[in-house]
């Protein structure tokens, strides 16, 4: 792709400031950029990397003011980030190298396939699926009996769509992710051997949502599981039978939901984060990472922090006694023992 820094700025909205005909042949780092990357600032701390790059334009905000003479072509934006996203979305189309329904997949003849859809090889669509029109389907991957696959939804290889489940539109699933498989239902008995409890229900994926490599969403027990409109779930994600993620909630990696979890809204769940079954948590809450959720969040746009989790100020007004907590415990010890010296001197005098 070969463009030039007034096309970019016409797609973005932007301002040029500097030569508008610079030609830009693709993105780079600001700190490692060649000439013909376009780059972008947005994180104050790589300010100096603008006056050495070697780009040959950056997105910049436009409030910002050089303070020293910058060579590359600025183009500037009101939001930096998301007009990277833009950017990169053009530059990032790319043809997935196989078209129509490759002679090495396995489709049920009793599988309905829409326009444009593209199957490549290896893949197995089973009975009484519905894929609409635009789906891609990459190398290796299974779609049970009975599953429906929205408009232009992609699934990379690996992926397992098990019986029964319905993907929206515009989604994309990344590799090895596996939707449908049973939740984690056993009953114990008076000799404490678990049974088995029949998991029947679905899993139902909303339209626009982007679901990260190796993640397991399990089926309900009853019913079914659900994940919003415009939810992302980063790699390495368990959400258990039963839960309800909110609509454009955002989850980082090694996440855990477990069972009948209903999760708001807008919420956004931080890395290895813990929620525990049964729970409700508000719209908007903030979860920090490494944090474990065992009662309800109630308040909405809060912010949890801990293990387990309390409100993010108390934690970190908690957190900063727990750090002096060894000198107050050395100062403890020597007011005991001027408590002890003082005593046996008190005794003495008495005598």
């Amino acid at each position: 792709m070969q463009v030039t820094a007034k096309d970019i700025a016409d797609i973005l909205g932007g301002e040029v400031v500097g030569d508008p005909s610079t030609i830009i042949t693709g993105p780079g780092k600001i700190e490692e950029a060649v000439a013909g990357n376009i780059s972008f600032l947005s994180n104050p701390k790589y300010t100096p990397h603008i006056y050495t790059t070697e780009a040959s334009a950056v997105l910049v905000n436009k409030d910002f003011i050089p303070e020293q003479e910058v060579n590359a072509t600025l183009i500037k934006v009101d939001d930096v980030y998301a007009s990277l996203g833009v950017l990169l979305q053009q530059f990032g189309q790319v043809n997935h190298g196989f078209s129509g329904v490759s002679d090495q997949a396995v489709v049920d003849p009793t599988a309905r396939i829409g326009d444009n859809v593209s199957i490549a090889a290896g893949v197995v669509i089973a009975a009484n699926v519905v894929l609409e029109d635009g789906v891609v389907i990459y190398p290796q991957v299974y779609v049970g009996r009975g599953s429906i696959v929205g408009k232009n939804t992609t699934l990379h290889s690996g992926v397992k769509i098990m019986y029964g489940c319905t993907l929206g539109a515009n989604c994309i699933i990344w590799c090895n992710t596996v939707i449908g498989s049973d939740g984690f239902g056993f009953s114990p008995d008076e000799n404490r051997k678990y049974t088995k409890i029949p998991q029947i229900g679905d899993v139902v994926i909303e339209d626009d949502v982007e679901i990260g490599a190796n993640c397991a969403i399990d089926r309900a027990t009853m019913g079914s599981t659900i994940i919003r409109q415009g939810v992302k779930l980063d790699n390495l994600i368990q959400i258990a039978h039963n839960v309800e993620v909110g609509a454009h909630t955002v989850m980082a990696g090694q996440a855990g939901i477990a069972g009948s979890a209903k999760i708001g809204k807008h919420v956004v769940v931080g890395g290895q984060v813990a929620i525990a079954g049964h729970l409700t948590i508000a719209e908007g809450a903030m979860i920090q990472g490494n944090s474990a959720v065992g009662g309800n969040i109630s308040e909405e746009n809060s912010k949890w922090y801990g293990f387990p989790a309390i409100e993010y100020r108390n934690y970190l007004k908690s957190y900063a006694h727990f750090r002096r907590l060894p000198d107050m415990s050395d100062k403890l010890r020597a007011m005991e023992k001027e408590l002890l010296a003082l005593k046996k001197s008190l005794s003495s005098d008495e005598a």
